[in-house]
């Protein structure tokens, strides 16, 4: 198994702490997996951590491999305020487009969260919302509870692309989790496109072209 990356930077509590000092305690860290994809659902996960300023082992799932984001994960769920993690299909993406479905799915995400947030985090998502919120760029390897989220996303989505993959053998879903692999590639090509794959974004409708 690949060692995981050692990030240049370790998330902190700064961007909550400009909401604490508003006096916004309940701050959601909200971040995304799988935008882009071909294939399955684009996974949102909001998290709030409880504000204690306390350190955390948390980081970008980018940055760390399969084994270390589950364990995370279980740990995230442990100490977590509340968490919740929502799915936008490819039909919903194909209706509201991938920025309109993320933003349906952190919705969902935040409406099921119990104690409900006074602020969010993104990373880089600028939310339709009421809410107080930051949205700075890297968010998921700066914000403690941004990076929280990001270890839910991809490990349920992960998760269930390797579901997925048993129900649609052939594609490879569990390996490259509905992205542009070549192997992904090659099995469009002997197979065709699935009622998984998003048929807006660019490679399935030039395959689909193709076949018609």
């Amino acid at each position: 198994m690949p060692a995981a990356v050692t990030p240049a930077v370790s998330p902190d509590w700064a961007f909550e702490r400009e909401h604490w000092r508003r006096g916004y305690f309940r701050v959601a860290g909200v971040d995304e997996a799988g935008r882009g994809a071909w294939a399955g659902p684009v996974t949102v996960a909001a998290v709030i951590l409880p504000g204690l300023a306390t350190e955390y082992p948390f980081r970008d799932s980018k940055q760390l491999t399969p084994a270390q984001r589950e364990a995370l994960a279980g740990q995230v769920r442990q100490v977590a305020v509340a968490w919740a993690v929502e799915h936008a299909w490819p039909e919903e993406i194909e209706r509201l487009n991938i920025l309109g479905a993320t933003h349906a799915a952190a919705a969902r995400a935040l409406a099921r969260l119990d104690p409900p947030p006074q602020a969010l985090v993104t990373d880089y998502l600028r939310l339709r919302t009421a809410l107080p919120l930051l949205a700075p760029p890297k968010a998921d390897a700066l914000s403690y509870s941004v990076a929280a989220a990001s270890l839910l996303a991809k490990t349920e989505r992960d998760r269930l692309m390797a579901e997925l993959d048993a129900r649609y053998p052939g594609y490879g879903f569990a390996a490259h989790k509905g992205y542009g692999a070549p192997a992904h590639r090659a099995a469009l090509e002997r197979l065709g496109v699935s009622e998984l794959h998003r048929r807006g974004y660019a490679p399935i409708a030039r395959l689909l072209g193709e076949l018609a």
